[in-house]
């Protein structure tokens, strides 16, 4: 005769084995569109931070360092009112983005967060007229190499560190007004502590959504809603390519070796 425990464990070890690899491959699609994402900001950025600035004083607009000049192009997009447009952009985006996602298709959401991230890299473009090339690579590897120890422990720590979150978004709330605030003020010191408080918390928000996201694949797996779960997937992918590029932009802060 059967031995119907011996059923049921196995049923939740069958189970059990479907979460995990269900698990894998939803993470490694989460990191695989963070990871395009940040392909097309950085070829985005490189490209358009080309066409703004250089070194030949017979094409420039306007001087920026000893040796920098910014183009025609550079002048439209840094020093003008299109500045702005170029600025807030991608916040609207995120905004609208989180109207939309429960309206629109998968692909459309995926669409969507590969023209937002195109649009990012316009936005940050800038760097290469402050920054050398090589500290700009520099600080993107240590970034990344920060990233992923930062999510992996979010991914495997046992401990629930859900509890962050409130903090955490009140904490991005008030960089996002002080951040505004200093556009006006211009204050380094304001700018050093806006830098300092904003590495450490998106640095936690990092291993919290990293949890988040493992966390709701777990409990809304068993439905089978692929649609839900590809949505879920690129917004988990549009969270972390969010923490990734504001921990390398304050850490650039601290390590850019300026022109």
């Amino acid at each position: 005769m059967a031995d119907f425990n011996t059923i049921g464990v196995g049923r939740a070890r069958t189970g059990t084995l479907a979460i995990d690899e269900g698990l894998r491959a939803h993470m490694n699609k989460v990191y695989g569109l963070m990871s395009v994402g940040m392909v097309l900001t950085a070829a985005a950025a490189w490209a358009i931070g080309g066409l703004t600035v250089t070194t030949d004083p017979a094409n420039a607009a306007a001087q920026i360092g000893a040796t920098r000049y910014l183009t025609d192009l550079g002048v439209t997009l840094y020093a003008s009112p299109l500045k702005w447009v170029v600025m807030f952009l991608p916040l609207i985006m995120v905004f609208a983005f989180g109207a939309m996602i429960n309206r629109i298709s998968s692909a459309a959401a995926q669409l969507f967060f590969y023209t937002f991230a195109a649009a990012m890299g316009v936005s940050i473009s800038w760097i290469f007229a402050v920054y050398t090339g090589v500290s700009v690579v520099q600080t993107f590897l240590i970034t990344a190499i920060a990233f992923a120890g930062l999510s992996l422990w979010g991914y495997t720590t046992k401990k629930d560190i859900s509890g962050w979150g409130s903090f955490l978004i009140m904490g991005v709330i008030g960089l996002l007004v002080a951040s505004i605030v200093n556009i006006f003020l211009a204050s380094s010191a304001m700018q050093f502590a806006i830098s300092a408080l904003g590495l450490l918390i998106f640095a936690g928000l990092t291993a919290y959504d990293t949890q988040k996201i493992k966390n709701t694949y777990i409990a809304h797996a068993h439905h089978g809603d692929s649609e839900w779960l590809a949505k879920s997937a690129i917004m988990g992918a549009l969270n972390l390519y969010l923490d990734f590029i504001n921990m390398f932009m304050f850490l650039l802060q601290f390590l850019g070796n300026r022109e």
